[in-house]
C-alpha cells in the first residue's frame, strides 16, 4: 500500500471512528432525554389517580412541570437539546444502517426514518416551549381532537382516521409483545451488567414497555371509535387516555398501576442511555 492509500486510509477510520463518537453522544443523551419525559408524565398521572394536581399528563404538562424546577430554562433547553440527539441518531441509521445483522435492510431504514420524523416534531416543540415558555397548539388532547377532524373532513377520511388508529393498536401491540419477550435483550450490552442489575433492568423494560404499549394500544382504540362515530371528539391524546383508564371497573388504582408503569420505561430509558448497543 503507498503512503497516499495509506493516508487516505487512515483519514476515513478517524471520520469513522468521529462519527461513531458523536452518534453514540447523540443517541444516549436522547435515551436521557426521553427517559426524563415518561418519568415526568408517570409521575404526574400518578398524582391524577389520587387527586393532586391539575397538570395534564402528557408532554405539555411535563414540560410545565420541570420549567417551574430550579433551573428551569436550562433543564427544559437541555431536554430539547437531548431530543435533537435523538434524531439525528436516528438519522444516521437511515443513512448508515443500524446495529443488527439486518440493521440495513430496507424495513430497519424506514422505520428509523420514521422515528427520526417523531423525534424532529417532539424536540422541535420542546425547544420552541423552551424558547417561548409558552405550549404552542394546545394540548395532546386537543391536538388528536383537531387532527381527526381535520382528517374526517377530507374524501375517504373515516377510512384514514380508522386505518391509523388501527395502526396505532397494531404499534401498542407490538411494543408490549416484545417487552414481555424482553426482544430489547439485542440491543443491550448484557455482558457489562452485574445479575443484579440485569434483573432491576429487566422488570423496568417488561413493565414500563407493557404499559407504554398499552396506553398506544388504548389510544388506538379511541381513533378507532372517532372514525365509526365520525366524532372527533372521541380521538383522545395522552392524557386522555391515561385518565380513561380510571374510569374502568378497577376505578384510580389501574391508572396508577399504568402511570407507575410510565415511570418504570422511564428508568428503562436511563438503561438504554447507558447500555445500549449503538
Amino acid at each position: 500500500m503507498n503512503t497516499s492509500a495509506m493516508a487516505r486510509s487512515g483519514r476515513f477510520r478517524a471520520r469513522r471512528a468521529a462519527r461513531g463518537s458523536v452518534t453514540e453522544g447523540a443517541a444516549r443523551a436522547g435515551f436521557t432525554a426521553r427517559g426524563v419525559i415518561y418519568l415526568l408524565v408517570g409521575a404526574l398521572a400518578l398524582q391524577i389517580a389520587f387527586g393532586g394536581t391539575g397538570r395534564q399528563a402528557d408532554r405539555g404538562g411535563a414540560l410545565q412541570e420541570l420549567a417551574h424546577q430550579p433551573f428551569g430554562a436550562v433543564l427544559l433547553w437541555a431536554l430539547g437539546i437531548g431530543l435533537v440527539g435523538m434524531a439525528l441518531w436516528r438519522l444516521s441509521e437511515v443513512v448508515f444502517g443500524s446495529v443488527g445483522k439486518d440493521g440495513r435492510s430496507p424495513r430497519k431504514r424506514l422505520m428509523a426514518a420514521a422515528r427520526c420524523a417523531f423525534y424532529v416534531f417532539v424536540a422541535y416543540s420542546v425547544l420552541s416551549f423552551a424558547a417561548s415558555r409558552h405550549q404552542s397548539g394546545g394540548s395532546s388532547d386537543q391536538q388528536s381532537r383537531d387532527a381527526t377532524a381535520r382528517v374526517l373532513e377530507i374524501p375517504a377520511g373515516q377510512w384514514l382516521v380508522g386505518a391509523a388508529g388501527l395502526a396505532i393498536v397494531g404499534a401498542g401491540g407490538w411494543i408490549a409483545v416484545r417487552a414481555v419477550l424482553r426482544k430489547y435483550h439485542n440491543k443491550l450490552r448484557l455482558g457489562e451488567m452485574s445479575p443484579r442489575t440485569r434483573r432491576l433492568v429487566d422488570v423496568t423494560g417488561v413493565a414500563g414497555g407493557a404499559a407504554r404499549g398499552l396506553v398506544f394500544a388504548v389510544a388506538g382504540v379511541f381513533a378507532v371509535r372517532a372514525a365509526i362515530d365520525y366524532e372527533p371528539d372521541r380521538a383522545k391524546g395522552l392524557d386522555d387516555t391515561l385518565r380513561s383508564f380510571a374510569e374502568t371497573p378497577l376505578g384510580p388504582w389501574l391508572l396508577a398501576c399504568v402511570a407507575a408503569g410510565l415511570v418504570l420505561f422511564g428508568v428503562f430509558s436511563f438503561a438504554m442511555a447507558r447500555w445500549r448497543r449503538v
